[in-house]
């Protein structure tokens, strides 16, 4: 059943205006806005607590809305969302939904993208968006970097998201030595004297690959704990990529390299 908004000041309606851009709550709460990518997690298994949205967008989707057990559904017009939300939007609906558990180290894929020390939500949910792609499924990171379900990385990932397994570790060291030890080589994507140029790195049927820092890269003492240190060819005085950009063209030299035994 859909509740029309009375008052736009109703407990039920607070988490839209509280959860901005980073926050979250210990439950694992999200919020996430635009039709193209609630539409795509309503296809998902992923837990849906509300939704808040336009006339128009419940009549343009109602099978799919109704295909999924929400237990809240609040309408209200675009004047008032954005009086709900605190600041201009563009679009006519949104969700809040409760983000996929922690997984295990056991039990990621097969092939790791590792970030470390990235600080903007705009570049992992780039980097979560090419994972998905290039079917890199799995993504390990410290909780100083913004999670994938963070409302602008979610935006920006255009809900791929939902289909990456995440691991937030409490030591990147520790955390390469664990998957080394579970027969993982551990890749830095970073410019050494001695990095192995990207068309001639050999990659195995496991690996993990670390994208550091925008700015800072990967520290010495990291690098030294790793299998290989991998550098993208570039033209003469261009020093770096975005590392969105990189991530996407290492994850997807790595994914079609021939496989090692």
């Amino acid at each position: 059943m859909i509740k029309q908004i009375q008052n736009i000041d109703i407990p039920e309606l607070e988490i839209y205006s509280s959860l901005r851009e980073s926050a979250f709550r210990e439950d694992g709460s999200f919020i996430a806005d635009s039709p193209k990518v609630v539409n795509l997690l309503l296809e998902s298994d992923l837990e849906i607590k509300s939704m808040l949205a336009t006339a128009e967008y419940y009549e343009e989707f109602t099978a799919l809305v109704n295909a999924k057990n929400i237990p809240h559904k609040y309408l209200t017009t675009k004047e008032e969302m954005k009086k709900i939300v605190g600041h201009k939007i563009h679009h006519n609906c949104m969700m809040h939904g409760i983000r996929p558990a922690d997984t295990p180290l056991d039990a990621l894929d097969d092939t790791i993208l590792i970030l470390d020390g990235i600080t903007s939500a705009e570049n992992v949910g780039s980097i979560v968006r090419s994972c998905a792609a290039l079917g890199v499924g799995s993504l390990i990171f410290a909780n100083e970097t913004p999670h994938p379900f963070n409302r602008r990385a979610l935006r920006v990932s255009m809900g791929h998201s939902h289909l990456i397994k995440t691991h937030v570790h409490r030591d990147i060291k520790e955390t390469i030595l664990s998957l080394q030890a579970k027969g993982y080589s551990v890749f830095a994507a970073e410019v050494t004297v001695d990095s192995v140029p990207l068309s001639q790195a050999e990659v195995p049927k496991k690996w993990a690959l670390i994208m550091g820092h925008e700015g800072r890269g990967i520290a010495d003492d990291i690098l030294e704990l790793c299998d290989s240190v991998v550098t993208i060819e570039m033209q003469e005085g261009i020093k770096s990529f975005n590392v969105g950009v990189a991530a996407s063209i290492m994850m997807y030299s790595f994914k079609n390299k021939g496989i090692i035994s």
